[in-house]
C-alpha cells in the first residue's frame, strides 16, 4: 500500500490543508486543475501529480476538497479519475459539501470497487484550514478511520465523529450552511440598514462586534464590506449552492424554512445582479447605493 497522502483541490481550503499536512510530516501528492498551482505546492516541498490517476496511484489516502457533487464525480470517474487507480484498501476523504443521500450512495459505490470512504466536509474558514484549525465533520466505517485519523488530526482542531455511514456528518454540515447562509444574509441587511440611516460604519461595526448582537459571520463578513474587498474567499454562488441543498433536504421531509428561504432568495438576487463570484459579503449589494468604498479604519 503506497504511504502519501494525495489532496485533490488547491483552493481557498484544500492549499492550507495540504500544507497542513506536509507539516506534520506526511508525504503530500497534489492535483489540481490549475496545474500552476499544483507547481507552485511543488516548490514548498509537496509532489504535483499529473492527473487524479496519477495521485492516486501513489496514495493510500485521497482528500477531495472541490466545490461539489459534480466535480466529486469528475475527480473519481472522469478521464483518469482516481477511483480506477486507487489500490483496494484506500480511503477516499470527501470534504465537499453535498446531498447527504448522494454522500450515502458514494459509500456503496466505492465499496462495491474495494474502496474505503469518509464523509468528511469542512468548516472553518481558508485561516484556519491553512494552520490547521478547521473543523471537519465526518463520518464513516471504523476501517476508514483507522487509516485515515492521524490525518484528520493533521489538518483540523475539531475531527467530530458522527455515525459509521455516511450521510450523517453531509446532514451536520448542511444545517451549519443554514446557518452560516442565514447569518451572512442577516449581517449585511443589518449593515445596510445602518448606512441607509447614516450611522458611520467603522462605529456601527465596533460597537456590534462588542454586543449582543455579533455573530462570527457579522464579525468576519462585515469586515470584508468596510474594506470594499470582495474578493472571494467563498463567493456568492457557494451559498446558492448550499442553501439550496439545505431546501432540498427540508422540502424532501415537508420541513418549512422560512429564514433559508428568504437568505436563498438575497444569494440568488446578488448572484443574477452581476457578483456570483464575489466574496459572499456581496449579497450586500443588493440593496441600491450601499456598497462601500474602503473606510477609514476598517478592521
Amino acid at each position: 500500500m503506497p504511504d502519501a497522502v494525495g489532496v485533490i483541490g488547491l483552493g481557498a481550503m484544500g492549499g492550507g490543508m495540504a500544507r497542513s499536512l506536509r507539516r506534520a510530516g506526511f508525504g503530500v501528492q497534489v492535483f489540481d486543475v490549475r496545474a500552476e498551482v499544483a507547481q507552485a505546492f511543488s516548490q514548498e516541498g509537496g509532489t504535483a501529480a499529473a492527473s487524479p490517476a496519477a495521485l492516486a496511484a501513489q496514495c493510500a489516502v485521497v482528500i477531495s476538497v472541490v466545490v461539489n457533487a459534480q466535480q466529486t464525480e469528475e475527480v473519481l470517474f472522469g478521464p483518469n479519475g482516481c477511483a480506477a487507480a486507487m489500490r483496494p484498501g484506500s480511503v477516499f476523504v470527501m470534504c465537499s459539501t453535498v446531498d447527504p443521500n448522494w454522500s450515502a450512495a458514494l459509500e456503496k459505490r466505492l465499496a462495491d470497487l474495494g474502496l474505503l470512504y469518509l464523509d468528511a466536509p469542512i468548516s472553518g474558514g481558508a485561516a484556519r484550514a491553512a494552520s490547521g484549525e478547521m473543523t471537519m465533520m465526518t463520518s464513516g466505517r471504523p476501517e476508514a478511520y483507522a487509516r485515515c485519523g492521524a490525518m484528520l488530526d493533521a489538518m483540523a482542531a475539531k475531527v467530530y465523529r458522527l455515525g459509521d455511514a455516511a450521510g450523517a456528518a453531509s446532514k451536520v454540515k448542511i444545517i451549519n450552511q443554514l446557518l452560516a447562509g442565514v447569518h451572512i444574509a442577516a449581517a449585511a441587511e443589518a449593515m445596510a440598514l445602518g448606512l441607509r440611516e447614516g450611522v458611520d460604519a467603522a462605529a456601527l461595526y465596533e460597537v456590534i462586534t462588542h454586543s449582543a448582537g455579533n455573530s462570527w459571520m457579522f464579525e468576519n463578513r462585515m469586515a470584508h464590506v468596510l474594506a470594499g474587498d470582495y474578493t472571494p474567499l467563498s463567493a456568492v454562488d457557494i451559498f446558492v449552492k448550499d442553501l439550496g441543498l439545505v431546501l432540498d433536504l427540508a422540502r424532501s421531509s415537508k420541513f418549512p424554512l422560512p429564514l433559508s428561504s428568504t437568505a436563498h432568495q438575497m444569494f440568488m438576487q446578488a448572484s443574477s445582479a452581476g457578483f456570483a463570484r464575489e466574496d459572499d459579503s456581496a449579497v450586500i449589494k443588493i440593496f441600491p447605493g450601499i456598497a462601500l468604498p474602503a473606510v477609514k479604519g476598517t478592521p
